[in-house]
């Protein structure tokens, strides 16, 4: 499946590009995350905590337990901050 992939604030510095088309088999958000980490230096240092990671799949919120197929687009993106 060819997914949309989007990266959010410093998640998008380290990687070095806001988003990425990518041709994946993974079936859920923690195959998509092992599989990212395996591409380079890069991602691997980005998406290296994933306690500092919130995900969307398709703009809802998901864990990394959530199902891929039928996605579209998937966001790495820093917890939000109030104040």
């Amino acid at each position: 499946m060819t997914l949309d992939v989007l990266y959010f604030a410093w998640l998008r510095e380290r990687i070095g590009a806001p988003r990425e088309r990518i041709e994946t088999a993974a079936a859920t958000v923690a195959e998509l995350v092992a599989e990212l980490v395996r591409r380079d230096d890069r991602h691997a240092a980005a998406l290296s905590d994933l306690d500092a990671v919130r995900v969307a799949v398709d703009q809802q919120l998901a864990g990394l337990d959530t199902p891929l197929a039928g996605a579209r687009e998937i966001a790495f993106f820093p917890p939000m901050t109030g104040g």
